[in-house]
């Protein structure tokens, strides 16, 4: 098991996140090989990590809409 200290992780949402909350996640990248995401609702709750290499590919999968994805 990985131990990764978040207490330096600087959590940012995304621009075009509203103020009035919702589905957002918030993703630190600032951390030495990984790249955190969280639910910007529950900020002390269960944190993704992914190794840089995996959220480079996931952010340009996700870009290139070639993931299929069920939004409910």
């Amino acid at each position: 098991m990985l131990n990764i200290d978040l207490s330096k992780a600087e959590w940012r949402k995304a621009r075009r996140s509203g103020s009035e909350g919702g589905n957002c996640i918030e993703v630190a990248r600032n951390l030495p090989g990984v790249v955190a995401v969280r639910d910007s609702k529950q900020p002390d709750g269960p944190v993704l990590l992914f190794g840089s290499g995996g959220w480079s590919e996931f952010v340009g999968t996700v870009k290139t809409s070639s993931l299929d994805v069920l939004l409910h």
